[in-house]
C-alpha cells in the first residue's frame, strides 16, 4: 500500500515513523515519473510490513517539496529516524532502488 503524503502530513507519517519510508516525489505531467511509479507499486508490496512506501504530488505540495530541495522528479528519498539517509534522482530500474533499500533494513 502507497500513502499519499503532502504538506500537512509528512511530519507524522515519515517522520515519526519507525519504519523506513521511501517517498516517490512525482507529478501528473512528468513521463519519467510514470515509469517509477509501478516499482514503487512493486516495492510497497514486496517490502509490507518492513518498508513504507509514500508518495508526494509536488505540484500540490509545494511546501515540503521545497523544504526538502526537490529541483527535479521523479526523486525518490530514503528516510529513516526521521533523517533523510538517501535519496536518487531520475528513472532508475527497480534493482537499483532495491540495492538501497536492502543495506537500510
Amino acid at each position: 500500500m502507497i500513502v499519499e503524503v503532502n504538506d500537512s502530513n509528512f511530519e507524522e507519517v515519515v517522520l515519526k515513523s519507525e519504519k523506513l519510508v521511501i517517498i516517490d516525489f512525482w507529478a501528473e505531467w512528468c513521463g519519467p515519473c510514470r515509469m517509477v511509479d509501478p516499482i514503487i507499486k512493486e516495492i510497497s508490496e514486496e517490502y509490507a510490513g518492513r518498508v513504507l512506501a509514500a508518495k508526494v504530488d509536488v505540484d500540490s505540495n509545494p511546501g515540503i517539496s521545497s523544504k526538502l530541495g526537490i529541483r527535479n522528479i521523479p526523486t525518490v528519498m530514503f528516510f529513516m529516524d526521521g533523517e533523510m539517509v538517501d535519496k536518487q534522482v531520475g528513472a532508475v530500474p527497480k534493482s537499483y532502488f532495491v540495492s538501497k533499500l536492502e543495506p537500510l533494513l
